[in-house]
């Protein structure tokens, strides 16, 4: 998407300074903070559509960020951090983030990033897809969004796309690595942890009893399936 705008969170100026000329060589308009309050600001001000985030800022930790635009909106959030622990990774998308990267990275691994995200975040362009119904669950693919018994379930750009590979493939197995490659990209497959953490998570939201799922069910050491009956 040329001329998305990116929201680059960091409190080291060279990080930024970096990123900004980077990404605005690849045509995204770059607006950069130092602080999280600064974040939060231009977060409602400005309106980006990909928020790259440093989760070790002066003022305010990044996980609070996370939960408080998660709160707001389904922005797609990148993590940009030297912590590289698993713990802090799981942490991190649990509060809502989308992607973690771990510094130093690559810029065109950053760059297929947030292509992913952007990809994620604009959903389907046609008008016309089907509404997917399966068990209570209904799964707008236009609209990206879902309901269950009638009630809406607000999802994550992340979340929808688990959901709606899962549906495609309705009654069938889907792999882990599938998983992770139709959502994430082809560049992952080994990251289970992801899949473990956005599980937990959709069903959280989709599940009355997420012990006792109704609807995504675990194929031990093989994927997930979506439950058609």
């Amino acid at each position: 998407m040329p001329g998305a705008r990116i929201l680059a969170v960091d409190d080291e100026k060279e990080i930024l300074r970096a990123l900004k000329t980077y990404l605005t060589g690849h045509g995204y308009e770059v607006i950069t903070a130092e602080t999280g309050q600064e974040a939060l600001s231009l977060f409602y001000g400005r309106r980006p559509d990909v928020i790259l985030l440093d989760l070790g800022l002066p003022d305010i930790p990044g996980l609070d960020i996370i939960r408080e635009v998660r709160s707001a909106s389904t922005t797609p959030i990148i993590i940009l951090s030297v912590r590289s622990d698993d713990r802090d990774k799981v942490e991190a998308l649990e509060a809502g983030a989308d992607d973690y990267l771990t510094k130093p990275f690559s810029v065109s691994e950053l760059l297929a990033r947030i292509r992913v995200a952007l990809r994620h975040a604009a959903g389907p362009l046609a008008q016309n897809e089907p509404v997917i119904r399966i068990n209570g669950l209904a799964i707008d693919l236009a609209r990206r969004q879902v309901t269950r018994d009638g009630q809406e379930v607000r999802l994550t750009p992340t979340e929808f796309n688990l959901l709606k590979t899962l549906a495609r493939y309705a009654g069938k197995v889907v792999t882990h690595r599938m998983l992770l490659r139709e959502v994430w990209g082809p560049e992952y497959g080994d990251e289970s942890h992801y899949l473990h953490v956005y599980m937990a998570q959709l069903r959280r939201k989709l599940e009355p009893d997420p012990q006792n799922p109704r609807f995504i069910i675990t194929e031990p050491g093989i994927g997930y399936r979506l439950r058609t009956g």
